[in-house]
């Protein structure tokens, strides 16, 4: 099975694709559309700003391509929040992939630091078969300053300060604002559950 990730140009490939690779899954890391496009499962990783990682798939000519990717996708961080139509960062509107409706904000942590950083746990909003194995109330490692609020989407949720989506789905678009790649067994096992998801 082959499985890609997006080169989008900003940090957090290597980690991820070690993360795979301890699964002895050999993803390809590229921003060949033909190769995005004829991969079994679409990675798209990303740690950094908004505005410049959709200046890179710009750039890359890789927003039309992944619009429309029918395969399991997985958005990771960054890479879940370009999932959605508007992301809001640092007085910028920037516009997203548009795969999800609605937008990303500033998470509103109340008296909590910003960014969110550290573990935290998930609740259940609906059971999927990226959640197999996984037991309610089971913590993840986040680093994130932007949040996308609760929704249809909505699988898992995280509490910090307020409540946000931490795992969403939309046929066969995931995201996990949390690093799956850094999240331990639990994290490993949604990786795993990934690449069980039928076509």
């Amino acid at each position: 099975m082959k499985v890609v990730i997006v080169d989008t140009g900003v940090a957090n490939i290597s980690s991820v694709k070690f993360a795979f690779e301890r699964l002895s899954i050999s993803p390809l890391v590229s921003s060949n559309a033909e190769l995005i496009q004829q991969a079994d499962r679409v990675v798209i990783p990303g740690v950094g700003s908004a505005p410049h990682a959709m200046k890179m798939l710009r750039q890359k000519g890789l927003v039309s391509v992944l619009k429309v990717l029918k395969q399991p996708v997985l958005g990771i961080c960054l890479g879940m929040q370009l999932l959605y139509e508007t992301l809001e960062e640092g007085g910028l509107h920037v516009e997203g992939l548009g795969v999800l409706k609605g937008k990303v904000t500033l998470l509103n942590t109340e008296t909590s630091p910003s960014p969110h950083m550290g573990w935290n746990k998930l609740s259940f909003n609906k059971s999927d078969g990226l959640l197999n194995g996984i037991r309610e109330g089971s913590y993840v490692y986040f680093v994130h300053s932007f949040a996308a609020a609760i929704s249809n989407y909505t699988l898992a949720k995280t509490s910090y300060g307020t409540d946000f989506s931490s795992i969403v789905k939309k046929n066969n678009i995931y995201g996990c604002q949390f690093h799956p790649e850094r999240s331990s067994k639990v994290g490993a096992t949604i990786l795993e559950n990934f690449m069980k998801i039928k076509k």
